[in-house]
């Protein structure tokens, strides 16, 4: 559905840290996109849908895009249980704050197990799965 996504944080080898560190246990990668941003995405070989972190203002952002004045959530599908708990695990060491540890989320039926931690930017960053 999303081809892919964007924004900015302020300290673009803080987020790399925080970033490289959650993805591990979702599969997923950071790549270098130029020395003022990086990609988010499955593989070199899968590189759509992707999510764009950078320090930059893209061309087409006006003036009142300012990096954090609303915080963003960002959900990332996990595969089992276990991805959602190390998620939770790798961004607190990684220097992310807990927002929600890993369990069950919303009604019974949804069978939705999740995890929110808050980027170094304040953004808040989720790892869930539907069993």
């Amino acid at each position: 559905m999303i081809d892919h996504f964007g924004f900015r944080v302020r300290d673009l080898a803080r987020a790399r840290v925080f970033y490289d560190a959650v993805l591990q246990p979702l599969g997923l990668q950071a790549a270098d996109n130029s020395k003022e941003s990086f990609v988010i995405g499955r593989s070199a070989a899968e590189p759509l849908p992707f999510i764009w972190v950078g320090i930059t203002q893209p061309t087409f952002w006006t003036s009142a895009h300012e990096t954090s004045r609303s915080p963003i959530h960002l959900a990332f599908k996990a595969t089992s249980r276990d991805a959602v708990d190390a998620f939770h695990r790798a961004a607190l060491a990684a220097g992310g704050t807990d927002n929600g540890t890993p369990g069950p989320r919303g009604p019974a039926e949804m069978k939705y197990y999740a995890a929110f931690v808050l980027d170094p930017d304040g953004n808040n960053v989720e790892a869930g799965v539907r069993e």
